[in-house]
C-alpha cells in the first residue's frame, strides 16, 4: 500500500482550498456580468438579427455555387453555411466586449472591483464565461430556426462543436479584454485594432464564401489562420465527421487561442490598476 508524505498531503490540502475560492470568484464575476443581461434580454434578442439575416438574405446566394464544392460538404448550402455563422456569431460576440470594459475604466466600476478581494483571474475569466451564455442560446435559436429548412443535426458532433466555440470564444474575448486594457487611454484605438484585423481573419477563413476557388496566395494565408481552422472544423462536426484529421486541426486552433488569450489577458488584467 503507498501512503503519502506529509508534503502531499500538505499540497493537497492547501490547492483544494485555493481551487475553490478561485471558482468562487469566478462565479461571482460571471454573476455579477449576467445580472444585467437577465433583466434586460432584449441584448440576446438583438444579437440574433445580424446572424438571421445573412441566413435569410446571403445564405440563398450561395446555393448555387456551393453545389459543386468536394467532399459533399457543398450539397446542402445549410450544411456549410449554418456552422459558418455560428462561428462568425462567436467571432463578432467575443470580439467586441472589450469595449464593455472600456466603459467600465469610464465610469471607474472596473477600480472598484480592483479593491475587492477577488483575484485578478477571476475578473477576467468570470468575464468570458459569462459572455459565452447569450452565445450558446443564440446558437441553440439558430440551428432550431434552420432544421426545418433542412439543416441536418448530428447531436455529437453539434455537442463537440458548440464545446470548440466556447474555448474559441473563451480565448479571443480575453484577448479582447487585453486589449481594452492597452488602449484604455486612447480608447478610439480599439476599434481601430479591431476592425483592422477582424475582417481580414473572416475573409481568409473561408466563412462566407469558399477559399478554395480563390487565388493561391489567399489559400495559402488561410492555412495559417486559425479561424479557418475553426470554420472547417466546425462544418465537419456538424456533418457527424467527428473523425476527420481537420477537426484536431481546429480543437488545436481553439486552444491555442484559448491559452494564448488567457495568458495574455490575465497578465494585462494584474497591470490594469
Amino acid at each position: 500500500m503507498t501512503t503519502l508524505s506529509s508534503a502531499e498531503v500538505g499540497t493537497d490540502r492547501n490547492l483544494r482550498p485555493r481551487l475553490a475560492s478561485a471558482l468562487s470568484d469566478i462565479a461571482i464575476v460571471a454573476g455579477r456580468e449576467l445580472r444585467p443581461l437577465l433583466h434586460s434580454p432584449f441584448s440576446l434578442i438583438f444579437g440574433m438579427v445580424q446572424p438571421l439575416v445573412f441566413l435569410a438574405l446571403f445564405g440563398p446566394l450561395l446555393a448555387g455555387s456551393m453545389r459543386d464544392q468536394p467532399d459533399g460538404l457543398g450539397a446542402d448550402v445549410w450544411q456549410w453555411f449554418v456552422p459558418a455563422i455560428l462561428v462568425m456569431t462567436t467571432l463578432f460576440g467575443t470580439s467586441t466586449v472589450g469595449a464593455t470594459l472600456l466603459g467600465e475604466f469610464l465610469t471607474g466600476s472596473h477600480e472598484r472591483m480592483l479593491v475587492t478581494p477577488l483575484s485578478r483571474r477571476s475578473l477576467l475569466v468570470g468575464r468570458a464565461l459569462k459572455e459565452m451564455v447569450p452565445l450558446a442560446g443564440q446558437a441553440l435559436v439558430i440551428i432550431l430556426v434552420m432544421l426545418p429548412f433542412g439543416f441536418e443535426l448530428f447531436p455529437v458532433g453539434a455537442l463537440l462543436g458548440l464545446a470548440l466555440l466556447v474555448l474559441f470564444g473563451i480565448g479571443l474575448g480575453s484577448l479582447s479584454y487585453a486589449l481594452a486594457v492597452a488602449v484604455r487611454r486612447t480608447d478610439w484605438m480599439f476599434w481601430v485594432v479591431h476592425q483592422t484585423l477582424l475582417f481580414p481573419l473572416m475573409i481568409l477563413s473561408g466563412m462566407l464564401l469558399p477559399l478554395e476557388t480563390g487565388p493561391s496566395w489567399m489559400q495559402a494565408a488561410s492555412k495559417l489562420n486559425p479561424l479557418a481552422h475553426m470554420v472547417t472544423a466546425e462544418r465537419l462536426l456538424f456533418a457527424g465527421r467527428i473523425d476527420e484529421p481537420a477537426v484536431l486541426w481546429g480543437f488545436m486552433a481553439a486552444t491555442l487561442t484559448a491559452a494564448v488569450g488567457l495568458a495574455v489577458g490575465i497578465r494585462a488584467m494584474r497591470r490594469s490598476a
